[in-house]
């Protein structure tokens, strides 16, 4: 993993104070409030979703939650199960989602392509890191950005947020950008590979390697048609799958740097425990032993879920929060997927 991770052990210890006292867990019945909301939520989000096939129900979620939080003034008696939705729920799905991933589909890529996703997720992250540092941009945030455009958008922002302990305004802002580059993503992908002459198999490559999340991708490569979707939502799991030893990274160097001799401290685990569930998840989908009724409802649930911790997530964003933060993060975010593309593009050519 890239050295730019590692600028500052000041700059990340600064993001995790000290001498904070962690306020009590919530109980059940407080919980239930913000957790009904949540399943509403949820629920509108893949109605509509399934009205409009090309739109994902996260997406619709996100946009739901900031749309209800800037018109309506929220109830404080919300925010627990608000909260525990965009973090406890959000690792749930996120465990989940490696059953749609078996270890075998990746190979199937042949070693070329695999090596093209791994040079996109490193590269991107590490080229990414790099602009935010001459932007001024603090640590956290352009870890959250480079890790949400490098490997599967939001779930990739939310994943980085558990590890690194970023600011709210920065996790917010970071989703944000997802959605917003994300989107454009879809129609200028398809556009650029029909100026550029790619075949339909290559254009289904550059957009798996190219764009956010994967609902955005599997929008991008049913406009391009010809089999292009199968190649773009394959190669764009396996970059979902370096979401393992990214966060697995990022948990070590944050032990490292958050003040080893301060009990006060506290320090993320080894390894992620989402991330080993993740891993679980794509191992059992594997063994090819899991029949596909039950693997259809671990999609739903997995998308309930998700969906639910999108809408959390969206309640959270303010305009005036996305306001202050300045005009920094955004061209962040527009350099980070102008790279990124350039990387799988590249790739595209040199194994296609």
């Amino acid at each position: 993993m890239p050295s730019n991770l590692s600028d500052s052990a000041t700059e990340q210890r600064s993001a995790v104070p000290a001498t904070s006292t962690p306020p009590a867990p919530a109980g059940k019945a407080d919980l239930l409030p913000g957790l009904a909301l949540c399943a509403v939520g949820a629920l509108l989000a893949m109605g509509i979703g399934r009205l409009l096939p090309t739109v994902s129900p996260l997406l619709i979620a996100i946009v739901g939650g900031a749309v209800m939080a800037n018109l309506v003034k929220l109830p404080a008696r919300l925010r627990p199960g608000l909260t525990f939705s965009s973090k406890r729920l959000l690792r749930v799905g996120i465990a989940l989602l490696g059953l749609q991933l078996m270890f075998s589909d990746i190979l199937g890529l042949g070693w070329g392509v695999i090596a093209v996703v791994v040079a996109i997720v490193v590269l991107g992250i590490a080229g990414t890191m790099y602009a935010g540092k001459l932007l001024g941009l603090s640590w956290t945030q352009r870890v959250l950005i480079a890790c949400g455009f490098s490997i599967c958008g939001a779930a990739a922002v939310a994943a980085a947020d558990g590890v690194v302990n970023a600011k709210e305004e920065e996790l917010l802002t970071a989703v944000a950008l997802v959605v917003i580059f994300g989107t454009l993503m879809i129609p200028t992908v398809p556009l650029l590979a029909s100026l550029f002459g790619l075949s339909n198999l290559d254009a289904g490559m550059w957009a798996g390697g190219s764009i956010h999340e994967v609902a955005q991708v599997v929008a991008a490569g049913t406009a391009i048609g010809g089999g292009a979707l199968a190649v773009a939502t394959v190669v764009k799991l396996a970059r979902v799958l370096m979401l393992a030893p990214v966060m697995a990274y990022l948990s070590l160097h944050t032990r490292r740097t958050s003040g080893a001799s301060s009990a006060d401290v506290k320090r993320p685990p080894l390894v992620p425990l989402f991330t080993v569930a993740f891993l679980g998840c794509v191992a059992l989908r594997s063994t090819g032993l899991l029949p596909d009724a039950f693997l259809d409802v671990a999609k739903l649930v997995q998308t309930a879920l998700l969906t639910a911790a999108m809408f959390a997530l969206g309640s959270s964003v303010h305009v005036s929060v996305i306001r202050g933060v300045g005009p920094r993060p955004f061209v962040l975010a527009a350099l980070s997927t102008v790279w990124v593309a350039t990387i799988a593009l590249v790739g595209v050519l040199i194994v296609g």
